[in-house]
């Protein structure tokens, strides 16, 4: 059986409920508002951040280093911290030539001539280019010789295991993709070349 439902006998007035619905729309009114702001204040924030990137500096490339300094700070951290490493060539800067040419010869970490090449190369650096040795750097490609013989035009040519043992090629059609051809200029300055004069190994050769 349904149950009846009787009208409520309480008395509601129009005027009774104005004050609760001025309330409603005054929250609901508040609450926009604020919401507006919020997405303005953020539209806001947004601009100010993409104003910030567009006007900032690009970020600097890695420095560029010599083949014997990256593979110095790149070495086996069981025999010396990269820390050490940069620290070592920190005081190079300052003029200390004893951890590079006395200290770290003489352990046997590195040859007298690598020594020689990085306190060289470290002298004509400021600390703050050793520094960023720390975030990464990018290792020059070394310029690369031939060496030809200036009366006969014959080219020298490593030969063996040893690339410091070079022979005579009695033909000038070499093979110029050929590495045994190609000397850097450390080899050049370890070698005794004589008359042979230095032809620069052009790109793609």
């Amino acid at each position: 059986m349904t149950k009846e439902m009787k009208r409520p006998t309480s008395h509601i007035s129009g005027n009774s409920i104005k004050p609760a619905l001025s309330k409603a729309v005054e929250f609901y009114t508040d609450n926009n508002r604020q919401a507006y702001d919020c997405i303005h204040e953020r539209d806001e924030y947004i601009d100010y951040l993409e104003s910030q990137l567009s006007n900032a500096k690009p970020q600097q490339s890695l420095p560029v280093v010599p083949e014997c300094v990256g593979e110095f700070v790149s070495g086996d951290e069981t025999e010396l911290s990269k820390a050490d490493r940069i620290a070592y060539l920190l005081k190079s800067v300052e003029g200390d030539n004893y951890y590079l040419e006395e200290y770290l010869t003489n352990a046997g970490i590195i040859s007298q001539e690598q020594g020689e090449h990085l306190y060289a190369w470290a002298t004509n650096q400021t600390h703050e280019t050793i520094l960023e040795l720390w975030n990464g750097y990018t290792v020059e490609k070394p310029q690369l010789f031939y060496l030809r013989e200036k009366n006969t035009g014959y080219y020298l040519r490593k030969t063996g295991n040893n690339e410091y043992e070079i022979t005579p090629h009695y033909s000038n059609d070499y093979d110029k993709k050929h590495m045994h051809y190609k000397f850097t200029q450390s080899e050049i300055d370890s070698m005794e070349t004589g008359s042979y004069e230095h032809v620069p190994v052009e790109d793609g050769e």
